[in-house]
């Protein structure tokens, strides 16, 4: 079997997996529907969703999402990521793919069915305290830790990182999809999002949940033995990548020498071989 070809069968194999049943069918239907884009072609948003860094920055996603406790409970309660992992991130994926470069109705109906969705998951956290997953604030949060990641990531070990003003553009992308999910004043340039950011700390805490959570995505992913290794440093990169003050709350280790080395170089061999791949 050529190189050619076997890039291929792997590049197909995580297609499906991302993508899952459907993924040909969705990406052919986006490609091939013609209508006005939210997103021009060059624009930072597709630069960034379209690399193999995204994998990285899902994972820092997760990771930091969780330290909110009343984001967790929802993710913990309603999301399935245990129960059907893959299914979770195909969702995921498929809504990131139609928001993103799908038409403009594409877009619309994808943040329909997932306001729809946020509209039906609600309950109470283990401290107490109720949670609606269509909450405005709770929301903000997701989407601020999400695009940080994406962002965070993509300049990391993206192929070529974005300037300042391409930073500050890709915010600005990313908050017409937050405003559509009901996220109320979601920041338009990195300064904004550091400002908020900082401002959910004081609500931020590592929970038993939040815990396990970090636990089931580093050191028990449903995956095959041949992959535990590329995974491993996939994960790693991820939570070398996550701001220092996260991991005494999620009990992760924070070794600077040891990340700032073998680790990003492992992330860079990663996720090159995953971009090789998608290719």
């Amino acid at each position: 079997m050529g190189l050619d070809a076997v890039r291929q069968r792997v590049g197909a194999s995580l297609f499906e997996r991302v993508a899952g049943p459907d993924g040909p069918a969705t990406r052919d239907r986006i490609d091939t529907t013609p209508g006005p884009r939210w997103f021009a072609e060059d624009s930072a948003i597709r630069r960034v969703h379209s690399d193999a860094s995204m994998f990285v920055g899902g994972l820092r996603a997760l990771l930091l999402q969780s330290l909110h406790p009343l984001a967790m409970a929802a993710v913990a309660g309603h999301s399935g990521y245990r129960s059907d992992p893959w299914g979770r991130l195909q969702r995921t994926s498929t809504f990131l793919a139609m928001t993103t470069f799908g038409t403009a109705q594409h877009a619309e109906e994808a943040i329909a069915h997932v306001r729809a969705v946020h509209e039906r998951i609600r309950g109470t956290a283990p401290d107490g305290r109720p949670y609606q997953a269509g909450d405005p604030h709770l929301l903000g949060w997701v989407h601020a830790a999400e695009i940080d990641s994406f962002l965070r990531c993509y300049q990391r070990y993206g192929p070529k990182p974005l300037n300042g003003a391409e930073c500050d553009a890709y915010v600005t992308d990313t908050a017409r999809i937050a405003e559509g999910l009901g996220v109320l004043g979601p920041p338009r340039s990195r300064a904004e999002l550091n400002a908020v950011l900082d401002a959910y700390r004081p609500e931020l805490r590592g929970t038993a949940q939040a815990r396990d959570t970090a636990r089931f995505l580093l050191f028990k992913p449903p995956l095959p033995l041949l992959a535990r290794a590329p995974y491993a440093a996939l994960a790693s990169a991820a939570v070398a990548a996550l701001p220092p003050w996260t991991r005494w709350p999620l009990r992760l280790p924070y070794f600077p020498p040891v990340e700032r080395t073998a680790v990003q170089l492992a992330g860079h061999g990663i996720v090159g071989l995953l971009r090789w791949a998608m290719t």
